[in-house]
């Protein structure tokens, strides 16, 4: 039997109990790795994304922590590294895949200091400290993958603060892609557009998903396993000399 691209690999996904995460989670574990499976209130979802892991041919764990709480990517880090230690007798891990975020769609009149502040503690704060806290344990040689937007580099005006998140998340590649090149671990922000998801409901109204196909050079909506798979790769050996970089993964929209 060949041996498998993530063989022997330790990863931590988070939002991982839907969407794009539970799809990056299986595509991780499709290539061998453990994969700790994080969520915040969706328990049964979680459970469903362990056993979608486990089908296909990885190992993993679910792990809970609400991240809209300052306090939690300190005790999520250390929740994580303590189950990796129970598991394999180590306290060190190959692969972080932030992934969990929350939307708000407003224009900056709309928006208010609760919302402006959620938006960033979720989608900027949460996965700034969550590399800072991890990064010790991190191997030489790791990966750091952060899940952004196209909303990052194309204008819409109705996504003032999460644009604005996400972009501080597209700074980090190239700042700490630098920080940590001299350990061999990589860092890249990967960039989806439109993707089916339950949290993109204009994707489940046929006239909304035909006019949002109209912007996209390769005429569909994405799909969560056509982001999953680029994150594999990023996570793969084959990726090893990518790092510093925002990958659109939108299929072209709004070129």
């Amino acid at each position: 039997m060949a041996t498998k691209k993530l063989d022997g690999k330790i990863a931590l996904v988070t939002g991982a109990s839907r969407g794009i995460g539970r799809a990056i989670a299986e595509h991780l574990a499709s290539e061998g790795a453990f994969v700790a499976v994080h969520y915040n209130a969706a328990d049964a979802s979680a459970k469903a994304t362990l056993a979608a892991v486990e089908a296909a041919g990885g190992t993993g764990a679910i792990i809970q922590g609400d991240l809209s709480d300052p306090d939690t990517p300190r005790l999520l880090s250390e929740r994580f590294i303590d189950l990796v230690e129970e598991r394999f007798g180590t306290r060190a891990f190959d692969i972080l895949v932030n992934n969990a975020g929350i939307g708000g769609r407003a224009v900056i009149e709309e928006v208010d200091e609760a919302m402006f502040d959620a938006t960033l503690t979720v989608d900027l704060r949460a996965p700034f400290f969550m590399i800072k806290y991890l990064s010790p344990s991190l191997r030489d040689g790791g990966r750091i993958i952060n899940i952004s937007s196209m909303a990052s580099r194309s204008a819409f005006p109705f996504m003032t603060v999460y644009a604005s998140a996400k972009a501080g998340l597209d700074a980090l590649a190239g700042v700490l892609a630098n920080h940590f090149g001299p350990r061999g671990i990589t860092v890249n922000s990967v960039l989806p557009g439109a993707t089916a998801t339950d949290l993109n409901p204009g994707t489940r109204d046929p006239e909304t998903r035909r006019a949002t196909e109209q912007t996209i050079a390769l005429g569909r909506v994405g799909e969560p396993q056509d982001i999953a798979r680029i994150v594999r790769f990023l996570a793969s050996e084959e990726g090893g000399w990518v790092t510093g970089q925002r990958i659109d993964a939108s299929g072209g929209q709004r070129l």
